[in-house]
């Protein structure tokens, strides 16, 4: 566990940690109109679960008086604590805030616009205490625009399946549950917290899914649009790597350094024996300039895959993060 987790933990006791069973994470960004009707919806199922339970709101940096309406339900509950960051950081920061935070036993992340239902959390919990590591909330019925929200998300589920071999439906509900020994030991950076599944997949994980309600938004705007397209192409391309390469970068860069070098020198090779025996001009031939930048680019390739090694062997002694993952030790 990093440093930012001790520092939070120190904040609350170990009788603490031990009896809360479920926390419930939530971003919030200018949701000011959601916020009564969250908290009516949350409030109507988790005390019907028989464990107990903490909800944390993360104010993402809210500028329509979203902060004051948290504020009204904290001193209404105090079972659910506020976490508010001095500016708009995005959805994957406040997600690993509230996992740093979170005492629960179990961890259920849920948008705040009212599209994700709690109705829908004891089936989650379910499907936790059956043994699963994580368990994806399935949107079958998806209440949202044809173009620009769902077709980019199914190609993205499509790809993101067929790259970790985790295969989930719908890897954008953010309505998901986790075991926090899971989640808690994965580092989230740019986007990825919808891809958390396939990040945690190198752990040999079990994962579920269940379907799920979803609403339309009715109040408030999307935060997302069709330029999030290619944030996401982004996003699967650095998880392919994480998940593949991450621990061994030479195999990539090397393997990709030793084809475009070795094509490089065939290539100059048989342009220097069209000059000596046939005696072909090479100033005239662009490809011979072409095939030297291979060779040299090659070798740059080669030489990035072992700085990469280098990097990473680097981290994990210097950190301390082993590379594996226990689920348990028996003694």
């Amino acid at each position: 566990m990093n440093n930012k987790n001790k520092i939070v933990k120190a904040q609350c006791t170990d009788k603490d940690q031990e009896s809360v069973y479920l926390s419930v994470v939530i971003p919030v960004y200018n949701e000011k109109q959601n916020i009564s009707y969250l908290y009516e919806n949350l409030n109507s199922v988790l005390p019907g679960i028989g464990r107990k339970y903490e909800v944390i709101l993360i104010d993402d940096g809210s500028m329509d008086g979203t902060f004051k309406e948290l504020l009204s339900i904290h001193e209404q509950n105090d079972n659910y604590k506020i976490i508010r960051f001095r500016k708009n950081f995005g959805q994957t920061p406040a997600m690993s805030a509230g996992f740093d935070y979170a005492n629960g036993e179990v961890i259920i992340t849920l948008d705040a616009d009212l599209q994700n239902d709690p109705k829908d959390i004891p089936a989650l919990l379910k499907k936790i205490d059956e043994g699963y590591d994580i368990v994806s909330g399935w949107r079958i019925n998806r209440q949202d625009k044809a173009i620009s929200r769902k077709l980019p998300s199914k190609i993205a589920n499509w790809l993101i399946a067929r790259l970790t071999g985790i295969k989930i439906h719908d890897y954008g509900c953010t309505l998901k549950a986790y075991r926090s020994d899971v989640v808690k030991n994965i580092e989230l950076y740019g986007e990825m917290h919808r891809y958390i599944p396939a990040v945690a997949s190198w752990m040999g994980i079990s994962v579920a899914e269940v379907p799920v309600h979803h609403h339309s938004r009715k109040f408030g705007k999307s935060k997302y649009g069709i330029s999030r397209t290619i944030r996401v192409i982004l996003d699967i391309i650095i998880l392919k790597y994480l998940l593949s390469y991450s621990q061994r970068p030479i195999q990539i860069f090397g393997l990709m350094g030793l084809i475009t070098g070795l094509i490089g020198c065939i290539v100059t090779i048989y342009l220097i024996i069209m000059r000596l025996f046939f005696n072909v001009p090479l100033s005239s031939r662009p490809l011979f300039t072409l095939s030297i930048f291979m060779i040299f680019i090659g070798l740059q390739l080669i030489t990035m895959g072992i700085l990469g090694e280098l990097i990473m062997r680097t981290y994990h002694e210097a950190s301390g993060k082993p590379t594996y993952a226990i689920r348990e030790i028996i003694d």
